[in-house]
C-alpha cells in the first residue's frame, strides 16, 4: 500500500490511492484527505510571505470517487491586505469539491490576543479510539485517533486527537495546515448523536475558521452535534494542536432515516 493519499500524475493530476476510501463506500473518499488536497492547491496559488488562511470553506457538490481527480486554484480577489482564493477538485470534467478562502496579512496581535485556555490532555495520555473491525480500512486506518472522550462508534459529544499516518500527497512533507485539514471534517462523525447503522448525517460544507497558524502533527477535535426536527442537523468543533486551539468548524448535515 502506498504511503500517500495521493500520487502526482501530470500537472494538476493526483491519483487517489486506498487510503482515501471512507467508510461508506469503497468507492468513495472520506472527506478528510480531498480537503488537504484543495488547501495545498490553496497554500500554492499566488503565494505571498507573511499571509495566513482565516477560513475556508467546502462545498461538497458529489462523492469524491477514489480514483483520478483534476485539481484547479484561483486567485479570485487580490488585496492589499486581504485577498479571496478558491480551489476545485473535478473527476472526469465534472466538479466534485469546491473550496473558497480567505486569506490575509499577518500582524502583531499579540498584545491583545484572547487567552482560549490549554489544550485537552494530550493525545500521548489518551487510550486509542475504538474502531469496529469492519471499518478499519481506508482513511480510518490512515489516521491514528486517540480519544479524550467518546469517538465515532459512541453516541454524543466527544473529544478526539487524530494524525496522518501517511503522507498527503507522495513524496512531500505535508503542512501543519494540510494536516489539519485531513481531520477537521470529521467533527460531525466522532459526535454523533444517531446509530450510523440505522441513519444518514451526511455533511453538504465544511467551513474552517482559524484564529492562529496550527502546528505539529496533532490535532484534536472537541465537537458535538446538533440534529434538528425536520431532516437538518449541525456538528461543530473547537479545533486545537498540542499548544491549545487554533480555531473552529461548522458543518450542516442532511439526516435521513436508512
Amino acid at each position: 500500500m502506498m504511503a500517500a493519499f495521493y500520487r502526482r500524475l501530470a500537472a494538476g493530476r493526483f491519483a487517489s490511492t486506498e487510503h482515501t476510501v471512507g467508510p461508506w463506500s469503497g468507492e468513495s473518499q472520506h472527506l478528510g484527505p480531498p480537503s488537504a488536497l484543495l488547501v495545498r492547491a490553496l497554500e500554492r496559488t499566488a503565494p505571498r510571505p507573511g499571509t495566513v488562511l482565516s477560513r475556508v470553506t467546502f462545498e461538497v457538490l458529489g462523492p469524491v470517487p477514489v480514483a483520478e481527480l483534476a485539481v484547479s486554484a484561483a486567485l479570485d480577489r487580490p488585496g492589499r491586505s486581504v485577498e479571496l482564493l478558491s480551489a476545485e477538485l473535478a473527476h472526469e470534467g465534472r466538479a466534485v469539491l469546491r473550496a473558497r478562502a480567505w486569506r490575509v496579512v499577518g500582524g502583531d496581535t499579540s498584545a491583545v490576543a484572547s487567552d482560549e485556555g490549554p489544550p485537552p490532555v494530550p493525545p500521548r495520555a489518551c487510550a486509542p479510539m475504538a474502531i469496529p473491525d469492519d471499518w478499519r480500512g481506508g482513511y480510518l486506518a490512515a489516521m491514528e485517533w486517540r480519544s479524550v472522550s467518546g469517538g465515532v462508534f459512541t453516541p454524543g459529544d466527544a473529544t478526539v486527537w487524530a494524525r496522518p499516518t501517511v503522507q498527503v500527497v507522495e513524496g512531500e512533507e505535508a503542512t501543519a495546515l494540510q494536516r489539519l485539514f485531513t481531520v477537521a471534517d470529521s467533527a460531525s462523525g466522532v459526535s454523533s448523536r444517531l446509530d450510523i447503522s440505522k441513519w444518514y448525517a451526511i455533511n453538504t460544507d465544511l467551513s474552517v475558521h482559524l484564529h492562529r497558524e496550527p502546528v505539529g502533527e496533532w490535532f484534536a477535535l472537541d465537537a458535538e452535534t446538533v440534529l434538528g426536527p425536520t431532516g437538518v442537523g449541525v456538528a461543530g468543533s473547537v479545533l486545537h494542536d498540542e499548544r491549545g486551539p487554533v480555531g473552529r468548524t461548522a458543518q450542516s448535515l442532511f439526516v435521513r432515516e436508512r
